[in-house]
Parts: structure tokens; C-alpha cells; sequence
């Protein structure tokens, strides 16, 4: 099942965002116990991993998530696995599910064979209190899983924060900054991208209809010619999509990175490593 399945006709959607059962048992849980339901996640898990078993990752993977979000459509997470020194296995993937929002699968990073990639960060709308879980799968094949309870609601539905017509004008823009914070810690970088990421469930305050769904369904990023990452994203990523992760230099002089929305218009940009230098400028 594709991971966007859930994301329909936007009314429809819209229906399920605002009233539905999910959003619903997530809050009701939340006022009245100390441990919300699994009930939406026993439900979806399933599809989105095709079965397989999930192991408790605590330890192992750190899911770092604000318990109450300050924006519901701006809500900053960070995903890490910690591997010992003496550890072979490598990190093949992370999934980034919020279970209570409309499409629940908010971005699948598949890292590149060579990239060293162990964290990643970006932000995220929420659109009613829920579980955020990271799913990592590891070089071992195992899946390995943590939640965080994090209490925002309404960021699917937020108006978008930027101007329409300046957002048109710019789409596709992108930034990229690379900064090497610690000596004894693998560099980061980081992929900033000019989009609106409409997620259908927006309305225009002027014809009063949805915006139909427009957002980023792949990105992708190298170093020289080495894959770093690529994203299949959804509705779920934030306006802007911003993307920090770390990774292990292999003497390349450049970076890239493509991208590809829903509309199929393509975006490419190219930048020299250099340390916290920033390149481009929105």
C-alpha cells in the first residue's frame, strides 16, 4: 500500500481530520488516562510495514519531539540512531509516522550505502494530539521503533504562513548550509526548499474551497556522486521543507539535491562543501 493512500478528495479528507474517530479517541485518551490508545497504530502498522515485526528501539533510536507544540504546522523532530563504535550494522531507513493525522506516514529517508547518515531532522504538522513514532530499519533487517506523545492539533488544516503569489514567484528555491559543529562528531548539512506543501485540507479564504494537495513526494541528495538520502514525502511535511542530518565526508567538492512534487515539476540545485557557508538565498 502506498504510504499516501490515506490522502483522498480533500473534502473527504477534511471530514476525517476535523471529526473523525482517530482524532477523537487520541484526545479522549489523553484527558483521560495517563497512557494514550494504540488503537490507531495497531490499525495502520500493519499496511505501513507490511507486517513485519518491530522491535522496542529505546536506546538504540532517539526520537527527540516536543510534548506540546508551540505550531502545530511547524512542530521540529529529530530522529537518531546510536550505534556503538564497535557496532557493523548501519541505518537503512527511518519512517516518521504521526498516527492521528490523515495520511500517517509523514516521510521515509532511505540512506545511501556510503553515507553515514545517523541523523536526521526536519519539521512536521500534527494535526491532533498523537503518537510520533520513528521506525528505523537497520543493516540486520530488524525494525526498530520508539513513540513520542506530542499535544498539537489543528497543522494540517493552518492557512500557509507565506504570501501565495511570493511563494509561486520562488518555487523551488533552495539553500543548503554545511558546518562541521564538533571535532569528534561527523558533519552536518542541511537542505532547505521554497514550496507551499499544500495538503488539501487548507482552505482559500476567498473561494472558500480547498487548496487541492501540492507538496514534495521526492527528494534526494547526494555527495559527488554517492547518494546521501532520498525522501518519499507527504502531506505531512511542513511548508518550506527543511532537512539537518550528519554524514561522513568522501572527498567530494559538491553537494546536490532534486526534488520532485506532486504537480511533477522538478527542482535541481548543486553547492560546494564548504563550512558554514551558505549558498542561495530565498
Amino acid at each position: 500500500m502506498s504510504i499516501f493512500s490515506k490522502v483522498i478528495v480533500p473534502v473527504v479528507i477534511a471530514m476525517v481530520c476535523v471529526a473523525g474517530p482517530p482524532a477523537a479517541r487520541a484526545q479522549s485518551a489523553a484527558a483521560g488516562s495517563e497512557q494514550p490508545s494504540e488503537e490507531t497504530w495497531n490499525s495502520i502498522k500493519g499496511d505501513i510495514f507490511k507486517d513485519r515485526p518491530i522491535r522496542d528501539g529505546a536506546g538504540l533510536v532517539i526520537l527527540d519531539a516536543p510534548r506540546r507544540a508551540e505550531d502545530a504546522a511547524v512542530v521540529p523532530i529529530g530522529m537518531r540512531v546510536n550505534l556503538a563504535a564497535n557496532d557493523e550494522r548501519t541505518l537503512q531507513s527511518l519512517t516518521l509516522v504521526i498516527d492521528e493525522n490523515p495520511a500517517p506516514v509523514a516521510a521515509t529517508f532511505t540512506i545511501g550505502p556510503r553515507s553515514g547518515v545517523t541523523s536526521i531532522s526536519t519539521r512536521v504538522r500534527v494535526n491532533s494530539y498523537s503518537y510520533v513514532r520513528v521506525v528505523a530499519e537497520l543493516s540486520d533487517g530488524q525494525l526498530y521503533g520508539v513513540k513520542a506523545y506530542v499535544k498539537a492539533s489543528g497543522g494540517c488544516s493552518a492557512p500557509a504562513a507565506a504570501n501565495a503569489d511570493a511563494t509561486k514567484s520562488m518555487l523551488g528555491q533552495m539553500k543548503f548550509r554545511a558546518l562541521h559543529l564538533h571535532a569528534d562528531a561527523l558533519p552536518e548539512a542541511q537542505i532547505m526548499l521554497r514550496h507551499p506543501q499544500n495538503s488539501g485540507l487548507q482552505m482559500d479564504q476567498l473561494t472558500r474551497l480547498y487548496v487541492p494537495p501540492f507538496f514534495i513526494e521526492n527528494l534526494k541528495i547526494w555527495q559527488g556522486d554517492d547518494l546521501v538520502m532520498a525522501m518519499e514525502g507527504g502531506i505531512a511535511i511542513s511548508e518550506d521543507p527543511n532537512i539537518r542530518f550528519n554524514y561522513r565526508p568522501n572527498g567530494a567538492a559538491n553537494f546536490r539535491a532534486e526534488a520532485i512534487d506532486t504537480g511533477k515539476d522538478r527542482f535541481k540545485d548543486e553547492w560546494p562543501i564548504e563550512k558554514s557557508m551558505l549558498v542561495g538565498a530565498f
